[in-house]
């Protein structure tokens, strides 16, 4: 097993919208500042061959490859063919990014032939909305041609309307700058302009539940980022690597809504996203119970160090609503489709405690788990190595290439050193023992902005591209 994992390779709420946090896209390293405008064309080469010319063109950065202003790691002996995309950087912890701007996981078109869809961003003026902007401004598939926001910002351009409230660490895109601002309570005016939304609004349940569905009534696919639809029975709530089947329960949807195109699909809470994917693997061992702590980022709450000064120096024990969605939604997510309504599993049985953390982003778990069949250590190890679904057989551009990583170190994952891990769309585990009440228990870490909010729900508007759905 790598010390490093095992593949050896190793964020403040305003007021109407939900809350997303920051993160830090650059290059990594000198090769970034030496190979940032060069441009390799290449056909047949041996690897040794490109490995030599980059050190020469790099400053002797020997095994990085720059394609299209990106710095890829480059395996020794593969070649590099003319149209083929080198494998996703591993940020090895480093809080890097491979591309200003840039989609988490960004392959390029992937390997399922697709043409570009309009896409619009509700709530677009909020941290999340401004995340969905960064990361929606270069996607080879979704083209940025609406921005919405509440009645206040309507009419001004996304510059004017954002002003000094812009909170990602890298400029705001040039072409969203001039773009002016709709009512995002103008459905219709919204609708024509896109072929879907994604939905980053902070309203009242029920107010969110009769806009989102507006949208859909409108012909208009949504991909929300919100809670109000979690638990609706004939919404998808969606991880892609788990349970990409849950899709397939959208047409009785559209029954119900009287629609043809138009229909909603969410994302999982945050923290779910944590732990609920290192358990998935394990499944077929019969998992009975169990037991959560989440240690949870401020940027989860809309907040920076700067915004909430109580929690410097201090742990809060408590989030609303935090530990029912923790309890509830991995049953939805192991559910099965039953007619007209994802019905959830009947287990196993979870109890959860949701703690927030002073860290800016990244959420933790501290996992406790009782099987049927007791797996050996060596088979949970190789179940997570060896784990892939939809989201990487499908080559999604947001996908990570190993979506479970694993350190041996016994001080590791930590959030500062890897949520960041494979552009914050992978989820990191770590001290995997034996316990003395439960089977086993391990500590796993995910980016909760990223993976867990819209990286997380770019990653469903690509699964349901690659399927057809908003065709």
């Amino acid at each position: 097993m790598s010390k490093r994992g095992v593949t050896g390779r190793p964020g403040r709420r305003m007021k109407g919208l939900s809350a997303e946090g920051n993160v830090r896209h650059a290059l990594p390293g000198p090769a970034a500042e030496q190979g940032r405008d060069c441009h390799i064309v290449c056909g047949v080469l041996r690897c040794v061959a490109i490995y030599d010319y980059i050190a020469f063109c790099a400053g002797f950065q020997a095994g990085f490859f720059i394609v299209r202003r990106q710095v890829l790691p480059f395996p020794a002996g593969q070649n590099c063919l003319p149209g083929t995309s080198p494998p996703l950087p591993h940020t090895m912890g480093t809080g890097r990014a491979a591309r200003p701007g840039a989609a988490p996981g960004r392959t390029g078109k992937g390997s399922v032939p697709m043409k570009q869809y309009k896409v619009g961003v509700v709530g677009a003026t909020g941290m999340v909305g401004q995340r969905f902007v960064t990361l929606l401004a270069d996607h080879p598939w979704f083209r940025l041609t609406a921005l919405a926001a509440s009645a206040r910002s309507a009419g001004k351009t996304y510059a004017e309307a954002v002003g000094p409230r812009w909170a990602m660490s890298t400029p705001m895109p040039e072409q969203v700058k001039d773009m002016v601002v709709l009512d995002a309570a103008d459905v219709n005016a919204v609708a024509s302009q896109v072929d879907f939304v994604f939905c980053a609004v902070n309203m009242k349940k029920e107010e969110i539940k009769a806009l989102e569905e507006a949208y859909a009534k409108a012909e208009c696919p949504v991909v929300s980022n919100n809670s109000a639809h979690r638990m609706t029975p004939d919404v998808p709530m969606v991880v892609p690597e788990i349970n990409a089947d849950h899709i397939e329960i959208i047409p009785a949807q559209r029954r119900r809504l009287g629609t043809k195109r138009g229909f909603i699909a969410v994302k999982s809470n945050c923290s779910l996203q944590s732990y609920v994917p290192a358990l998935h693997p394990l499944r077929g061992y019969g998992i009975t119970e169990c037991l959560v702590c989440t240690y949870q980022a401020i940027s989860g709450a809309g907040k920076t160090f700067e915004t909430f000064p109580d929690i410097l120096d201090n742990v809060i024990p408590y989030i609303g609503g935090e530990e029912e969605k923790s309890e509830q939604e991995p049953l939805k997510l192991w559910g099965h489709i039953e007619g007209d309504r994802i019905v959830p599993a009947d287990g196993p049985s979870f109890t959860a405690q949701c703690l927030r953390v002073p860290v800016s982003d990244g959420h933790m778990g501290a996992v406790f788990v009782r099987f049927e069949k007791k797996p050996a250590k060596e088979e949970i190890l190789k179940a997570w190595a060896e784990f892939r679904g939809p989201a990487q057989e499908l080559n999604l551009p947001s996908a990570p290439k190993q979506f479970l990583h694993y350190f041996s170190e016994p001080d590791r994952p930590q959030p500062k050193l890897d949520r960041m891990l494979e552009n914050g769309m992978a989820v990191s585990i770590g001290r995997l023992r034996e316990d003395t009440q439960y089977d086993y228990k391990f500590v796993c870490l995910s980016h909760n902005t990223l993976r867990g909010a819209a990286g997380g729900a770019v990653l469903l508007a690509e699964l349901l591209a690659a399927k057809g759905y908003f065709d």
